[in-house]
């Protein structure tokens, strides 16, 4: 093979692969350019989705995670999928957050609190880590540990919390280790708009024991229903009572809390309602402020009583770069992305797009880096101003071509990367004609670009970051589709014969993901993978 130059990859984003039919807005286009090179040239298809680019199974992809696992060059674990695959693998139970937690609450002969919204509505927290939590706890001999319930009711039905709680007292009793000590609504614990009042509502039942009270955490619910039907959500917060009517352990002096909501917005304020030393201050200037702009404050300001003292703090993941407590799942830095690979071996690139994609191909691409690195060029092509796409389905590909090829035939990149938003975002409408003549938008502006790549000696490789155009009907309903699908999706690479990049010469394996992708690019260029890259070149010869 000899090393092409430059290496092109254009994303057509949200092209998948489907079989041909009514509802496949791919299949439906006239895309000369596409169904040539797919004919002709080095075809395989990646998997987008699900835990192939880090995401629970079964997962539909999207765009920012899509680009952040091709840049990465490996499979980037959402937090969620990270914590649970560890539980599956064991490391869970050896997180040294976890262990510190509990040896410090052993060495104190104090409570285990653990505090967080349970059900399934994954998009907070997951009920399987809070199981392994108490399953830890089993482990370990904490008996005295106490959950402390946010329900949910808005990513899960209103009155769905009955039902997860029963599955909950289930699992205790099987584990053998946990008590539920209050059940408060997110609507109280998980404010983030700064309402404090709400906040100080679960802050008062967790801490001291004040609010409804019930037997058990099958009778609070069953009680806030007949208070308010709403459901779940706005549970007022309610105190768990022992058999003589004297709450549960409330969180006190020299306890441990663990916060296992591994989404952070949620549970920002009320953790620093149990842990900012300065809170009350905080809170009287963001009042003051409110106040200032002629905004309607409430009745009355909530102001914490006396800080618990000696509060051992563990988050499920960063909740706040300046929060210092103990992490459990820290973030995962991307340290060398494609783009900083090609840098430092003295390598021009150019990454563009209009306006809804230009964020994928910059900082996700990038690892989540603002800046872009020596020798990289960022160009944008503005979005229409148009109420929805389909009222103008070309968007502005035609300007994002015209730009790249200006860039092509500039010679002086290494590599370029494109990405054309228009099957994606057209797919969102579900209106299929538009969708078709998003994509044959996409296949002419390709027409343009990926011969004169080629031209100078090149190689192009074809690729999307998820599917969508390819299925606009709802097989359940019949109505409209408009979001994002698991389907595989299309990987091409168009090479200048000359290279020995042909279907005769090589062929691109099977089975791979989106994470190949980076190893193949430096592949083509003759560039060492960084360390960090597990994905595998995707180029076999013959």
């Amino acid at each position: 093979m000899t090393t092409p130059r430059p290496v092109l990859l254009a994303i057509m984003d949200g092209w998948g692969l489907a079989p041909a039919g009514p509802g496949n807005g791919v299949s439906l286009a006239n895309t000369p350019n596409v169904n040539h090179w797919m004919a002709t040239c080095p075809t395989t298809q990646l998997h987008a989705s699900g835990l192939d680019v880090g995401l629970p199974e079964g997962q539909i992809g999207n765009s920012e995670v899509g680009h952040l696992n091709i840049g990465a060059g490996l499979v980037v674990y959402q937090d969620s999928t990270r914590i649970s695959e560890s539980i599956k693998s064991g490391e869970f139970f050896e997180n040294p957050a976890f262990l510190e937690a509990v040896q410090i609450v052993k060495e104190r002969g104090t409570n285990m609190h653990l505090i967080g919204l349970i059900g399934r509505g994954g998009v907070h927290a997951y009920d399987i880590h809070l199981a392994g939590l108490l399953q830890l706890m089993a482990q370990q001999g904490v008996n005295h540990t106490y959950i402390h319930a946010f329900m949910d009711g808005r990513d899960t039905l209103p009155q769905s919390g009955l039902g997860y709680m029963r599955e909950l007292q289930q699992t205790i009793s099987q584990i053998g280790v946990g008590q539920v000590a209050s059940v408060i609504g997110r609507y109280y614990a998980m404010d983030r708009d700064k309402r404090w009042e709400r906040v100080g509502a679960a802050y008062a039942a967790m801490v001291e024991g004040v609010g409804h009270t019930a037997s058990d955490p099958i009778s609070a619910i069953e009680q806030a229903y007949l208070r308010d039907a709403r459901g779940d959500e706005f549970i007022e917060a309610t105190v768990i009572t022992d058999s003589a009517g004297v709450a549960l352990p409330r969180i006190s002096t020299g306890d441990v809390v663990i916060c296992f909501n591994f989404r952070a917005d949620r549970v920002r304020q009320i953790t620093r309602a149990l842990m900012q030393s300065d809170l009350n201050t905080m809170i009287q200037e963001w009042y003051a402020n409110q106040a200032e702009q002629g905004l309607q404050l409430p009745t009355t300001i909530w102001q914490r009583p006396e800080q618990v003292s000696n509060l051992h703090y563990v988050t499920m993941t960063q909740y706040d770069a300046t929060f210092p407590y103990a992490i459990a799942y820290p973030p995962h830095y991307i340290t060398e992305p494609l783009a900083k690979v090609i840098a430092d071996a003295g390598k021009r690139q150019y990454h563009s797009a209009e306006t809804e994609k230009y964020p994928h191909v910059t900082f996700f691409l990038n690892g989540r880096r603002e800046e872009p690195f020596a020798g990289e060029d960022r160009v944008m092509a503005a979005s229409p101003k148009v109420a929805t796409y389909d009222l103008q389905p070309e968007m502005s590909a035609e300007e994002v071509a015209a730009k790249l090829l200006d860039a092509v035939n500039s010679q002086i990149y290494d590599f370029l990367v494109v990405n054309f938003a228009n099957p994606d975002m057209v797919g969102h409408t579900g209106v299929i004609p538009a969708v078709v003549k998003a994509c044959e938008t996409v296949d002419r502006c390709l027409g343009q670009v990926v011969p004169a790549v080629v031209a100078q000696g090149g190689a192009a490789i074809l690729i999307a970051d998820h599917g969508n155009a390819e299925q606009m009907i709802d097989p359940q309903t019949g109505g409209p589709h408009t979001a994002h699908t698991t389907n595989l999706v299309p990987c091409i690479l168009v090479a200048d014969p000359a290279t020995g990049l042909t279907r005769e010469q090589i062929s691109l394996r099977a089975g791979g993901r989106l994470a190949d992708l980076a190893p193949t690019i430096l592949d083509l260029l003759g560039l060492q993978k960084a360390a960090a890259m597990t994905g595998t070149s995707l180029i076999e010869t013959k």
